[in-house]
């Protein structure tokens, strides 16, 4: 015989904070809502955990069926669940970060988005459910993660320049050092190592292997 839950339980989701630093200046990655709640308002990508997922796949799986952008690494942001935020019933939402540098990949609507943007971070449109709260949330993560945890070159593609983690940095803390002060703060920190290769003339930088430098 099944067994059955003698208590309601709430739904769980996961949502996704993608952040870019481009030369127009930071941007968030959002999709339209096609479905009520909210039909028509802006919102995170994200959706409902499968019973078999764990949560940051949950997460990517999400972001790729609503906006066709897929992500590597992501940062926990923190579980959002206060009573009432969703109108449907009660549910809990634990949310993520990622970062997006170079150029922007375009994003395809899917699944029950009816639209999918890059918008400019500093001139969010009204967003659905608490998503201005999440937001905001997750600047804070990794603003403590840039001044005092693990650093934001885990969080960024596999390889990059120091001017695209100067940018990165910017974003997030409203300013940072010349990209090479930067780079020598972190090396010392044991946050940043030296790749292989060059893009133009620009060296490439990636995040530490199992704490290792080389």
């Amino acid at each position: 015989m099944p067994f059955t839950y003698e208590h309601p339980r709430p739904g769980l989701t996961a949502d996704v904070v993608l952040l870019a630093a481009t030369e127009a200046g930071p941007r968030i990655l959002l999709i339209r809502r096609a479905r009520e709640p909210f039909a028509g308002r802006w919102a995170l990508p994200g959706g409902f955990v499968e019973l078999d997922e764990e949560l940051p796949d949950a997460a990517r799986r999400e972001l790729a069926e609503e906006t066709g952008v897929v992500v590597g690494e992501l940062a926990e942001v923190g579980t959002f669940g206060r009573v009432g935020r969703d109108p449907r019933g009660r549910t809990i939402s634990v949310a993520f970060a990622a970062l997006q540098v170079g150029e922007l990949p375009a994003p395809q609507a899917g699944d029950d988005s009816a639209d999918a943007r890059w918008h400019p971070l500093r001139r969010l449109p009204p967003l659905a459910f608490d998503h201005r709260e999440i937001v905001a949330r997750a600047l804070e993560v990794l603003r403590g993660r840039a001044q005092h945890g693990d650093g934001l070159t885990p969080l960024m593609p596999p390889r990059f320049t120091l001017r695209e983690l100067a940018a990165i940095h910017a974003m997030v803390m409203g300013s940072a050092p010349a990209p090479a002060a930067l780079g020598a703060r972190l090396r010392r920190r044991g946050l940043l190592r030296r790749a292989s290769g060059r893009r133009g003339r620009e060296r490439l930088y990636a995040a530490p292997r199992d704490g290792r430098l080389d």
